[in-house]
């Protein structure tokens, strides 16, 4: 194999995917709070499992990180004073700024799972156009 995964990442990009099926469950669900609570804890704990605790920390604390981590922390925020729409938004921005540069990476890793792996080898798929380059 080209990348391999250690046990500790393995575990660590299982917590992120229930993470983020649980935080898929609960838009579903019309934003349930225990659901959001659940997602968040798993997704971040996974996040953190698999770069590592310091890696983490040294991520969010950053300086070019800054606005990634304040838009997350904010979306926390909006998250446990209910407003939930508002916060999803502002935490997958954060998500996106603070994880840009780990595209190629994810695509790697993505490739390597059987079944979506397969699919997404296809470029018809607007994933691949997206991660491109």
């Amino acid at each position: 194999m080209a990348y391999e995964l250690t046990e500790q990442q393995r575990i660590g990009l299982g917590l992120i995917g229930f993470g983020i099926f649980f935080t898929f469950l609960d838009v579903i669900l019309f934003f349930d709070r225990g659901l959001l609570a659940l997602g968040n804890i798993l997704w971040l704990t996974g996040v953190a499992v698999l770069l590592g605790w310091y890696s983490t920390w040294k991520l969010f604390t950053n300086r070019e990180n800054y606005k990634g981590s304040v838009s997350f922390l904010l979306g926390l925020f909006f998250l446990f004073v209910r407003w939930p729409v508002v916060g999803i938004v502002l935490e997958i921005y954060g998500c996106f700024a603070l994880f840009g540069g780990f595209w190629p990476s994810v695509k790697v890793v993505l490739y390597q799972i059987p079944v979506i792996g397969w699919i997404i080898q296809y470029p018809v798929l607007i994933f691949n156009r997206l991660t491109s380059g």
